[in-house]
């Protein structure tokens, strides 16, 4: 047990700059959480003291593992949709990219572009992936019959959530799949030629093998008897067996994105509508409302602040537009 007796709030007191005695206090801690959900082992508990308990299995077992010689060490990983905080518990980490990192929840947006208006608005834990959000944002066109068209960036891109969008009937979608680049400037998956129609892989230097298709739907083009003497070897791969491509199950989505993101069209669309819903994004953030920090706890009440602020950047933005309510109807004022 720690020297405090839990009497005192913070963090336990330990010389932490000492290994051995943040070794000890982590184990006593562990220990102390393995005696308390001893004690109430078999017990019937409800609402708060359930939830108590629940919270401290977690907390106490996500980021120790115990050792041959019995003492609990703080484990050299991180725990899967890891717990961050104990007055927060649906708050978790995320990253904006590689480099930037956050921890909390994403708010999700749908934007009309030609009125700017906020659609709808859903906030996800931070380590949800962009895309799960694509249903709720998309909930209030469940019924239409004609689909609106919906535009996204990379995150909306990939080959599970275009055939999701494909098979709930929006037909117009535009959302730009990441080109596949190889490591260190050599061929990436583009610069194969793959004829799904054929089973077969084409190879920058004209060489073809089958595709070898799994139960899953998952295929593999392995080029290792074509790599031996070839002349763009080092421009493709380093590896001993030869390059193999891999095949998506959802190949032939991913392709046809592809080619119709290369139509001028299409980019003269996706680049004239994009700057809008990052400008709206913007108004969203600003500071006077918190800018990109949440000014509650939990995902509930986050969610009933961010419904207030999209709400207050639509009546400004209908204030803009000139919109008034007179004689019953609803107008804008002329362009």
């Amino acid at each position: 047990m720690p020297d405090d007796d839990y009497a005192t709030p913070g963090k336990p007191p330990c010389d932490w700059d000492d290994p051995a005695a943040r070794e000890a206090l982590v184990d006593a801690l562990v220990r102390d959480c393995a005696a308390a959900l001893a004690a109430i082992d078999g017990e019937v508990l409800e609402g708060a003291a359930k939830a108590a308990a629940e919270l401290l299995a977690v907390v106490a077992g996500q980021d120790v593992d115990g050792d041959d010689d019995g003492v609990f060490r703080i484990a050299r990983r991180v725990a899967a949709d890891r717990v961050i905080s104990t007055v927060d518990v649906e708050a978790r980490h995320g990253h904006k990219s590689h480099d930037r990192r956050f921890d909390g929840y994403k708010a999700h947006l749908s934007v009309d572009p030609d009125s700017e208006l906020i659609d709808e608005v859903v906030v996800t834990p931070g380590n949800a992936h962009d895309a799960a959000a694509v249903d709720d944002l998309l909930a209030g066109h469940a019924g239409d019959v004609v689909k609106p068209a919906v535009m996204g960036d990379c995150a909306y891109g990939n080959a599970e959530t275009l055939a999701k969008l494909a098979d709930a009937g929006y037909v117009d979608v535009k959302a730009r799949v990441a080109p596949t680049r190889g490591r260190d400037g050599r061929y990436g998956k583009d610069d194969f030629d793959v004829d799904l129609q054929a089973g077969t892989v084409t190879c920058p230097a004209a060489h073809v093998v089958a595709i070898r298709f799994g139960k899953d739907g998952t295929g593999r083009a392995a080029f290792d008897g074509a790599c031996g003497g070839c002349p763009r070897r080092e421009a493709c791969t380093t590896s001993a067996g030869g390059r193999s491509v891999t095949i998506h199950p959802r190949q032939a989505v991913l392709q046809a994105h592809k080619a119709a993101q290369a139509d001028p069209a299409w980019q003269e669309a996706y680049t004239g509508t994009r700057p809008k819903v990052e400008r709206k994004i913007a108004h969203f953030v600003r500071r006077p409302w918190g800018g990109r920090k949440a000014r509650v706890r939990g995902k509930e009440r986050i969610g009933t602040d961010v419904d207030t602020r999209a709400a207050a950047v639509n009546w400004a933005r209908l204030a803009t537009l000139g919109v008034t309510f007179a004689d019953g109807t609803w107008t804008t004022a002329p362009p």
